[in-house]
């Protein structure tokens, strides 16, 4: 292998790196400028979100990265580069999906994007090969992951009740509520190890980079660091529920809270580091690339201040575009109204009340039907004048039930009319069955992913803005749940009907 000597400074910089790090600089502050919006969401989940606190030690990560490459990357030559525009269009157009569709992960992927094509595109690909890793590891700066929860959360049910058989409890499980004669128990999202899951990635991703050259050691390291995790929150939900047969519900879940957050998770981390580090193979002192192999690449060095203008420019019409679909939206009617069923009647809401969630809803409605065998309908219907960030159908912690709520999801049960369903309890217990249907634009659906695609293409392509959400529930106890719901649609009509004049249609 072939090498360079790097005996320059390294708290001195020539002048091309000067200028080229000064445009950089300035075309990065302009970027988290102009989608500032998603900067704060960004950091707003960060802070706020337990799931992804994790993020907050990217940013210093990444530094310690760049700094420990930035021997062998001082003595490269930096030089704008045309081709870099390619990953600045790909981040802008993706945010311009995200936007679009009302998806948060989108935007947040193409803001990454901008910011790691104006690295590329300022100080070029020989600087972009020796600053791979960290570039690459931008990627954990986007909070995503959450679509894990419903998988992690039946492997972890999976994993406790055997467990728990073999320790001699009497414990019974439905969907994610686990049964003991003590009380029951919630795999709740919370409860899944998603959160320890999503933070394990990108500590094996980080380990696998610095302590490892063989990629089959890096491949199997990522592998450990995926598996032990999910092992061990099956093994720690088995033991809060054994802890709270052996004492009292209260007691075990507090103290699972308190060892899960703070203890737990940093013993198996430590686990994972100890049984990996008997096979790293990197030399501490070793050169992160090779410095004359990397100076060799080929490259046609553009004119720095039309690339950065040309960043910029790409960036600013993207978000253009995006402020033109933001100013889209349909006329409403000032009130709405919930639709007059025959054989139903409006009757008062009693019972364990369970209200969906739709904070950004220009209407909201919801209200309970009765028939004259006894049987109930609660019907809610929210009522958007165009679908954008904090007003979207579709969105974490929204629908059925809101995040933290005193129902949880039991189980996901059969489509009813095209709706989705799932069955969900709240304290008592009280149990429910609830369906959901999207109408957007002609469109009626239950799937949340045909939302975002319909969405997208009547925010791109023009067309109604409006979006409604209908929702029928009703509970367990007086018949059949589905039943109940079946048969009140089949008198309250169409639920593209009831949408569109949810919406001021006929």
């Amino acid at each position: 292998m072939s090498s360079v000597a790097l005996d320059r400074p390294v708290d001195v910089l020539t002048p091309d790196w000067r200028r080229s790090l000064i445009a950089l600089g300035g075309i990065w502050a302009a970027l988290l400028l102009i989608f500032r919006r998603d900067v704060g969401d960004v950091v707003d989940i960060w802070w706020n979100s337990t799931t992804y606190g994790h993020c907050l030690f990217v940013p210093p990560i990444i530094g310690w990265l760049v700094w420990q490459r930035r021997r062998e990357v001082l003595a490269l030559q930096p030089g704008a580069w045309w081709p870099g525009l390619a990953i600045v269009v790909g981040g802008g157009a993706g945010w311009l999906v995200g936007e679009a569709a009302a998806v948060a992960l989108f935007r947040h992927v193409g803001l990454v994007m901008l910011l790691q094509g104006a690295v590329v595109t300022l100080l070029g690909p020989r600087v972009a090969r020796g600053l791979l890793f960290p570039l690459a590891y931008m990627v954990f700066l986007v909070p995503f992951g959450d679509f894990m929860e419903p998988w992690l959360q039946s492997v972890t049910v999976a994993l406790t009740m055997p467990i728990l058989h073999a320790l001699g409890v009497s414990a019974s499980v439905d969907g994610v509520l686990i049964t003991i004669p003590g009380g029951y128990f919630e795999v709740a999202e919370a409860c899944s190890g998603a959160k320890f899951v999503i933070a394990m990635i990108a500590y094996g991703a980080l380990v696998a980079n610095v302590c490892y050259v063989a990629w089959a050691r890096r491949a199997a390291f990522m592998a450990m660091a995926l598996v032990v995790p999910v092992l061990a929150n099956g093994v720690r939900a088995a033991g809060t529920i054994y802890a709270a047969h052996l004492t009292s519900v209260a007691a075990a879940t507090g103290f699972d809270h308190i060892v899960y957050g703070w203890v737990f998770f940093a013993l198996t981390m430590a686990g994972v580091l100890a049984i990996g580090w008997r096979w790293f193979d990197r030399d501490p002192d070793a050169p992160w690339f090779d410095v004359a192999r990397v100076q060799a690449m080929p490259m046609r060095v553009a004119d720095r201040s039309m690339a950065a203008g040309a960043v910029l420019g790409i960036a600013v019409a993207f978000a253009g575009w995006g402020w033109v679909i933001d100013s889209r939206a349909d006329p409403l009617p000032d009130r709405i109204d919930l639709p007059s069923v025959p054989g139903w009647q409006r009757i008062a809401i009693t019972g364990e009340p369970w209200v969906p969630h739709y904070p950004g809803a220009d209407h909201f409605l919801i209200g309970r039907y009765g028939d004259a065998r006894g049987r109930s309908v609660d019907v809610a219907i929210a009522v958007y004048a165009a679908q954008g960030e904090g007003h979207e159908l579709v969105g974490f912690g929204q629908g059925p039930i809101r995040e933290n709520d005193r129902w949880v999801r039991i189980a996901d049960t059969p489509p009813i009319a095209g709706g989705t369903a799932q069955r969900m309890a709240a304290p008592g217990p009280v149990e429910r069955e609830v369906a959901t249907w999207y109408r957007i634009g002609s469109t009626t659906t239950g799937s949340e992913d045909r939302v975002k695609l319909e969405t997208l293409k009547t925010r791109l392509l023009g067309g109604p803005q409006r979006g409604v959400a209908v929702l029928m529930s009703a509970e367990k106890g007086a018949g059949d749940p589905r039943g109940t719901i079946t048969e009140f649609l089949r008198a309250a009509g169409p639920v593209d009907a009831i949408a569109d004049r949810a919406a001021g249609g006929r």
